[in-house]
């Protein structure tokens, strides 16, 4: 699988990307995370109206391989999770940058969202370059 990373979003260490619109932040996985994981069996993600801080887990993702915390990076409350996804996990792969979205949050520190990576540094941590 070709390993893309969207210009447009920003990038933790912890794999999780963000793409920002206005006050609200979208929230998944990078195609890197998901060719690591190998076959998605489970995702659990966090109940719409809860608070999340940055760093704070917001649920699961569950392969053949490995459990992983999902962390998200940034504070606010979540007012919607891709509910199609804890549904059927096996899709995430499909379009992590598109339908594959986990949660959006009500961003309520627009500031911290700053500690994200560009595309480029981001490709450069995962692929050693």
């Amino acid at each position: 699988m070709e390993l893309k990373y969207p210009e447009d979003l920003l990038y933790l260490d912890t794999h999780e990307y963000v793409r920002l619109d206005s006050e609200i932040a979208t929230v998944g996985i990078t195609n890197f995370a998901i060719d690591q994981l190998g076959d998605i069996v489970f995702l659990e993600l966090t109940e719409v109206g809860n608070d999340l801080s940055q760093g704070e887990s917001f649920g699961t993702i569950e392969s053949v391989k490995a459990v992983e915390e999902l962390k998200s990076p940034v504070t606010g409350v979540v007012i919607e999770r891709n509910e199609s996804l804890i549904e059927s996990p096996e899709s995430i792969g499909k379009d992590p940058y598109g339908d594959g979205w986990f949660i959006k949050v009500h961003i309520s520190n627009a500031q911290e969202v700053v500690q994200g990576m560009s595309a480029e540094k981001y490709a450069a941590l995962v692929e050693g370059a």
